[in-house]
């Protein structure tokens, strides 16, 4: 497998036989990993290959800097909100990201520290086990963008944390810690920030040993509850891109380069 293709992501070999991938997202600013053109495409196209190589067993998505992720680029964001051919192949790579974690039959395991926003924090809560800094900042931040909660929430976030959290973080665009992220179940693990990796690779390393077979079939069985829940994910992707094409987003983007409370009309 080529991994070398990849830009935006440092992938290298651990664990039990080199059968531990270990992703991470590059900060490209210095600060934090963010997904512009080339990063979105290519964190939905990592799980694939993840899928297809027979000399992995696990998968460790982490990020890298201060943070795990921090959302798309607004150069990215812009242009979604300006050309319709880049919004429909954008919304194609959201889509399949989603699903090829979902159906990646490797399991993954996630290490979140400082923010976690955005395409990231999609693979970072799909995870199969999510492990969290107790200082980490999950937000999900689309309605604060101006664009409805698509990428992910409706497909996971009742399922892990009940609808009455789920829309009162995802309306609100209201900042989860990791402790209390542990605490409602939207995560797995919560621990202190230096054992974040130690534990991630823990677990890693763990799943790694087991029976291949049972843990992936294993998997397999429970992801059926993020498949069930298909409709409303297609529905709300559909949604949040409908927003990129009207005049919130424009309010939204505007906002955030200029640091300043969204005034929506």
């Amino acid at each position: 497998m080529d991994y070398a293709r990849y830009e935006t992501l440092r992938i290298a070999r651990r664990g039990p036989d080199d059968s531990v991938l270990d992703i991470q997202m590059k900060a490209a600013n210095g600060k934090l990993p963010t997904a512009g053109h080339a990063g979105h495409r290519e964190l939905a196209e990592i799980w694939r290959d993840v899928s297809a190589d027979d000399t992995v067993r696990v998968a460790v998505l982490r990020g890298e800097g201060l943070g795990f992720s921090g959302g798309g680029d607004l150069a990215l964001v812009q242009d979604m909100a300006s050309d319709f051919d880049i919004r429909a192949r954008v919304w194609k790579e959201a889509r399949d990201l989603v699903y090829a974690v979902v159906n990646c039959d490797k399991p993954i395991v996630s290490a979140m520290h400082g923010p976690a926003v955005g395409a990231g924090l999609v693979a970072g809560l799909l995870a199969d086990i999510s492990v969290a800094a107790r200082d980490a900042k999950i937000v999900d931040g689309h309605t604060r963008l101006g664009v409805a909660a698509g990428d992910h929430a409706a497909i996971v976030w009742p399922l892990l944390c009940g609808l009455a959290k789920a829309k009162y973080y995802l309306l609100l665009c209201e900042p989860v810690s990791g402790e209390e992220a542990e605490r409602i179940g939207l995560v797995s693990l919560a621990v202190d920030g230096d054992q974040l990796l130690p534990r991630a690779y823990e677990i890693a390393d763990r799943l790694a040993q087991g029976s291949q077979t049972a843990i992936r079939w294993t998997k397999y069985s429970l992801n059926n509850w993020l498949r069930q829940a298909g409709p409303a994910f297609d529905t709300s992707l559909a949604l949040e891109f409908m927003g990129f094409a009207g005049p919130d987003v424009q309010e939204g983007i505007a906002s955030l380069r200029e640091r300043r409370p969204p005034k929506f009309r």
